[in-house]
């Protein structure tokens, strides 16, 4: 075994060889141990406090001196590796982050990774920071914003960040700083105030960045499994923009309260930030599928986080299909589509240590399941079912859809649902479909990540394609503010006004302001909107919602004054029409179900439902595609049910539907 053990030479890096050494002979374990003092070379494996101990490409120890238990585990033989896939479960570091596009699996890996922790005696926390979570339904437990034990596994709690609940605790803790003499008026006034998306975004944070600074010290571990990359990212980046944001800046106030009180935070943003990079201590794993999209985003999250000097980077590639049947022409096509994606696999991903799961034949709900999804073995309750002995349930094709959209002649079509079911790829054919129905149509998203101009890869007459930018909004929203409130104003009060508005916050409010100009478009054209993940979408409802209370209030009692806001047009079926997109599994249409839910509380009903990627016609008889199958037509069964008012379904297809010629033939198809 080979142990790089890294210092300036000092006594306790001279110890720590000398314990190695020690436990090494006693364990009857050959070790060949290099010492690394030159600080260029220290610095540039990432360790920011020695000694440190290096096995392999992982920092397993950084500052102070170990102790014999853990030089013990370094040295322990890793038995059984079918039962360990991912290369970072040998020497996980306590933060191990879960991130990807949506739909790649970070739940299903970062639960079974957590589980396995918990089995091997550790005491671990399993954090959701994604506010579409299905953690209660993968574990059959309800979620807390407190750690919750999980029955039937010893050492394993959960914690959901719920960001209403976050926000709630944020305000009532501001409203409670307020002087005695306060009156219940102004207390209601700051209550508002405080309702704004950047306010729920900012609590979900300072929770996230408490568990970071040491909050769950009793924990061995702790996990996260975030929301889809757009969101994750904005969440990783948020204690580096509040630590910059808050240096020199005690004056003034924000939509988050006094700066003087958010300065009192900036000890915990600032470990929160020392804790993210330290890669002895935190490890991101990027999760993907053999899919090209899937794998792209992987690497320009990558490059995205090294920025952020997160550099501790693995890459788990989630559901890899083999083909047990030569003859079957879907399987071998899934499977050559897999194998064209890794090996044209980006170069920066290449270079990451990196591990491979399996497709499996059963759905990842349950202990037993998720316990079976790093393994060779089936699960023990015998999930996997006999395939259900009945025809496939018919549905409509999508260009049903396109045709009843366009008989509108204008309207927002707005395409929502979980990360990685493929909005991006529906709105875009939607937007086709009405584009050769003769409409003109503005394409636009609001995702982050931002995928519309990979998905289209072209130009078409009468499509105008643009992007919900949120660093260009924010520029162009500070530019507006500062022109029509700089004029009256001195010098120094114009450098507090820019200063008040480098708030990471005012970001939330100019991508509002850009939805909400994106909505009114849809007066006199079709505008066709790709929306971020559930999560991110949910965060952008409650700001249209806030909006809205704050004019109602403001022009109460006004008749000559006639305000439309943008919730009052999403809540417009004949304006707006919703479009659900899900996968035919159990966790993307149950996360639907949940959007619908939420939209409906907001008077908000979608028009339809879009199954995509459905391959219950392909006439597949593969082993394993069969048992998918089975899960396939539960959850048609389910949107027949009642769950959908109506549904459209896209087929598999073997070629991904990228360009403007395969987005034309889904739609023929």
């Amino acid at each position: 075994m080979e142990i790089k053990v890294l210092g300036l030479g000092c006594s306790k890096c001279h110890i720590t060889i000398e314990m190695i050494e020690r436990e090494a002979k006693a364990a009857g374990v050959p070790v060949e141990i290099t010492k690394i003092e030159s600080p260029d070379e220290i610095k540039r494996l990432g360790v920011k406090a020695t000694p440190a101990v290096m096995i392999g490409d992982q920092i397993v120890h950084s500052g102070g001196l170990p102790s014999h238990d853990e030089v013990q585990a370094w040295l322990k033989p890793q038995t059984q590796p079918h039962h360990q896939p991912l290369g970072f479960l040998s020497h996980p570091t306590r933060h191990l982050f879960f991130t990807g596009k949506g739909g790649v699996g970070k739940t299903s890996l970062s639960t079974a990774t957590a589980l396995t922790l918990a089995d091997a005696g550790k005491k671990v926390l399993l954090v959701s920071t994604d506010a579409a979570s299905n953690l209660d339904e993968m574990l059959g437990i309800e979620l807390r914003n407190i750690p919750t034990p999980v029955p039937g596994a010893p050492g394993l709690s959960v914690l959901n960040i719920d960001p209403d609940v976050a926000a709630e605790t944020y305000r009532q803790r501001v409203i409670a700083q307020m002087e005695a003499h306060t009156t219940e008026a102004e207390r209601a006034t700051v209550r508002e105030q405080l309702s704004g998306s950047c306010t729920t975004e900012i609590a979900s944070f300072d929770e996230f960045s408490n568990l970071l600074a040491g909050d769950a010290a009793d924990y061995d571990h702790i996990v996260f499994d975030t929301a889809p990359t757009g969101h994750t990212l904005r969440l990783l980046s948020l204690p580096k923009a509040w630590s910059g944001f808050l240096k020199d800046n005690d004056r003034g106030a924000s939509c988050l309260g006094p700066h003087s009180g958010l300065k009192m935070q900036e000890v915990r943003f600032n470990a929160a930030l020392t804790a993210l990079c330290d890669q002895a201590l935190t490890t991101i794993v990027l999760v993907a599928r053999a899919d090209r999209s899937a794998l792209a985003e992987a690497a320009r999250t990558s490059d995205e986080l090294r920025v952020l000097g997160l550099n501790n980077q693995q890459l788990v590639i989630n559901g890899v299909f083999k083909a047990t049947d030569p003859d079957d022409g879907v399987a071998r096509a899934i499977e050559a589509l897999g194998q064209q994606a890794l090996d044209a696999m980006p170069d920066p991903l290449r270079a990451l240590p990196q591990s491979t799961v399996p497709l499996r034949a059963f759905d990842t709900v349950g202990l037993p399941a998720l316990r079976a999804l790093l393994t060779d073995s089936p699960p023990a309750n015998g999930q996997a079912r006999s395939l259900i002995d009945e025809p496939p349930l018919t549905t409509e094709h999508i260009d049903k859809l396109v045709d009843e959209l366009a008989a509108a002649g204008k309207g927002l079509i707005m395409v929502m649902g979980k990360g990685g079911v493929g909005k991006t790829t529906i709105a875009a054919a939607l937007a086709i479909g009405l584009v050769k129905r003769g409409h003109a149509v503005h394409l636009s998203t609001t995702d982050p990540a931002a995928h519309l101009a990979m998905t289209l890869d072209g130009e078409l007459p009468g499509l105008q394609v643009g992007r919900i930018d949120p660093k260009v909004e924010t520029q162009r929203y500070i530019d507006k503010i500062m022109a029509a409130r700089s004029p009256g104003l001195d010098e120094q009060e114009r450098a507090l006004l820019l200063e008040d508005l480098q708030s990471p916050c005012t970001e939330e409010v100019a991508v509002f302001h850009a939805f909400s100009r994106t909505v009114a478009e849809a007066r006199s054209a079709f505008v066709v909107l790709d929306t971020a993940p559930t999560g991110h979408s949910l965060l952008l409802m409650d700001a249209t919602g806030a909006y809205h209370r704050q004019m109602t209030r403001e022009f109460e009692g006004k008749a000559s004054v006639h305000v439309v806001t943008p919730l009052m047009r999403l809540q417009d079926a004949s304006y707006t029409r919703i479009i659900l997109v899900t996968l035919p599994e159990v966790t993307p249409v149950s996360q639907a179900a949940a959007l619908q839910d939420d939209l409906r509380r907001a008077k908000i009903e979608p028009y339809a439902w879009v199954v995509n990627k459905s391959i219950l016609a392909a006439g597949t008889h593969d082993p394993l595609l069969q048992a998918r199958l089975d899960g396939e037509r539960r959850q048609m069964a389910r949107l027949a049910a009642g769950l959908a008012q109506r549904t459209f379904a896209v087929p598999w297809v073997a070629q991904a539907p990228v360009g403007l010629t395969a987005l034309s033939a889904l739609l023929a198809s």
